[in-house]
């Protein structure tokens, strides 16, 4: 089955794709995964918190499926959970969710993305741009690039530094 492809929900929650898919309205959508730099920054975002989550309580976990509304469902690159969930695919909104630009992201597939996270009731997003060596961060009430050397997860006192997620 290729993205583009019309499918129930429950076609959709039945298949696996490789890379896994986002689903809008019954539309599979492709997502822009598999470079070296995207992979190793969300590979060093999810051990960050695997180091951590025995004290916070706080997990960081790979393209998880997350039902923003009735009939969409993203995968952020890194979902931010506090504890773990009581569900396979997540339809409480996690406690960040992060996105890892690609080459071939565009804005207004990015901006799209980050409006469902937000309307879905997730507090804060992050999308970090692995060659730039930036982040930025999205809230309800607005937009802020990450300053100095490190970001804070909001509603905790972890800070992530800088270099733990980049070159």
């Amino acid at each position: 089955m290729t993205a583009g492809t019309q499918l129930s929900v429950e076609e959709y929650l039945a298949t696996t794709f490789r890379p896994d898919c986002d689903y809008v309205d019954g539309v599979v959508e492709e997502r822009n995964v598999g470079e070296w730099d995207h992979s190793l920054v969300q590979s060093r975002l999810t051990q960050y918190f695997l180091n951590i989550a025995k004290d916070t309580e706080l997990f960081g976990v790979v393209e998880l499926r997350v039902r923003v509304r009735p009939g969409k469902f993203r995968i952020p690159d890194v979902c931010v959970l506090r504890g773990k969930p009581n569900e396979q695919v997540l339809t409480h909104p996690p406690l960040v969710c992060i996105e890892i630009l690609s080459k071939d992201d565009t804005i207004s597939k990015m901006n799209e993305r980050i409006r469902d996270y937000l309307e879905f009731g997730v507090p804060v997003v992050w999308v970090v741009d692995p060659r730039e060596k930036r982040i930025w961060i999205y809230r309800r009430s607005g937009l802020e690039e990450a300053a100095g050397n490190a970001v804070m997860v909001d509603g905790t006192n972890v800070t992530i530094p800088f270099s733990a997620i980049f070159d």
